[in-house]
């Protein structure tokens, strides 16, 4: 588990501290120190470009195993691909207009949602939509599934988190949670908390049985925040704000640990992400056309890879490997799928 101590809040890096799987999250060295550690590039290049969307593509994501990957698009497709083979499994169709998330819970349902105002389940065997569940008034932007897969959370530009019901398909709660269209949602690893990110500028932290917010984060000049996620232990938030910027949080103490800048962001909503499979890096698209990889601890970008022209607007991280999935705005409309040196 990532350890932060009160320590090691400061900037800079010493001792690894080792997590519960190994991965080291490193404390502050002094400042004389510093400057003598240059931290690695990890080395990505693209190594795989799926063709098949005939739109830009805005989600992609890992199955838990890793062997697949999943994009949706404005094309109003989901597509399913083989990692290793590089090719598409199956098209899944069902959406009347553009997709703008998917989701995987950890027992192998797909969702989906999009700007057809629905959240669709999808059985990735059969390839087939097993539920479609209505109720928001407005596109739906975001989804996501707890730890357990018992529940789905959606959010939409209607102002409102709804959390489902995965076996019954029926709303349980509905909260309205901003005051401006929600961009995002995520659970952390126990499922007892779900994170909402918003154009108001919020970032809320709400307990998952009361549908109560526990703590509101805010920067100074309350830009647009277009993602949010929990770090792989929960314990931390990484945020992205429409003014190029990256914050990691300390939520219980409402305290901005790390600001990650060098990417550009101010039109888009980009998906960001840890990587955790061998150094820790935060991981983020680019409206330049560059793929972004910073050190977790130090703050330095240490890859800004281009992209052969691709915008990216979302990025995942493969679970146990050294690969990540892009997808983006224009160009070619491919996944691409790279791979570290590491």
């Amino acid at each position: 588990m990532i350890d932060l101590t009160d320590a090691g809040e400061n900037l800079g890096t010493v001792t690894p501290i080792l997590e519960s799987g190994g991965n080291p999250f490193k404390l502050p060295l002094p400042p004389g120190q510093l400057t003598k550690q240059k931290p690695p590039s990890p080395g990505y290049a693209i190594t795989n470009s799926l063709l098949g969307h005939v739109g830009c593509i805005t989600a992609v994501k890992f199955s838990p195993d890793g062997s697949h990957v999943t994009s949706g698009s404005a094309d109003c497709l989901l597509k399913l691909w083989d990692v290793q083979a590089g090719s598409c499994i199956q098209s899944l169709v069902g959406h009347q207009m553009g997709i703008n998330d998917v989701a995987w819970s950890a027992s192998g349902i797909l969702a989906s949602c999009s700007d057809d105002k629905t959240v669709r389940f999808w059985d990735p065997r059969s390839v087939l939509c097993v539920q479609t569940l209505d109720g928001h008034g407005g596109i739906v932007f975001s989804c996501c599934f707890n730890p357990q897969s018992t529940l789905l959370a959606s959010t939409s530009f209607d102002k409102t988190v709804r959390l489902w019901d995965v076996r019954t398909g029926r709303t349980l709660k509905t909260v309205t949670a901003h005051q401006d269209p929600i961009s995002s949602v995520d659970f952390n690893r126990e499922g007892s908390l779900f994170v909402t990110s918003s154009f108001d500028g919020l970032v809320r932290l709400w307990d998952t049985s009361t549908c109560q917010v526990l703590k509101t984060l805010i920067d100074d000049d309350n830009t647009p925040v277009g993602h949010v996620k929990f770090s792989p232990n929960g314990r931390y938030i990484l945020a992205s704000t429409l003014n190029n910027t990256l914050r990691l949080w300390n939520y219980e103490k409402t305290k901005c640990l790390r600001v990650y800048r060098g990417h550009v962001n101010e039109a888009y909503c980009l998906s960001s992400n840890f990587s955790i499979t061998a150094g820790i890096w935060i991981v983020s698209g680019s409206e330049d056309e560059t793929l972004c990889i910073w050190d977790l601890q130090t703050r330095k970008l240490v890859q800004k890879a281009a992209t052969q022209g691709d915008r990216v607007l979302c990025t995942a991280c493969h679970p146990t490997a050294n690969v990540i999935a892009t997808g983006a705005l224009q160009n070619t409309y491919a996944v691409k799928i790279w791979k570290s040196s590491e």
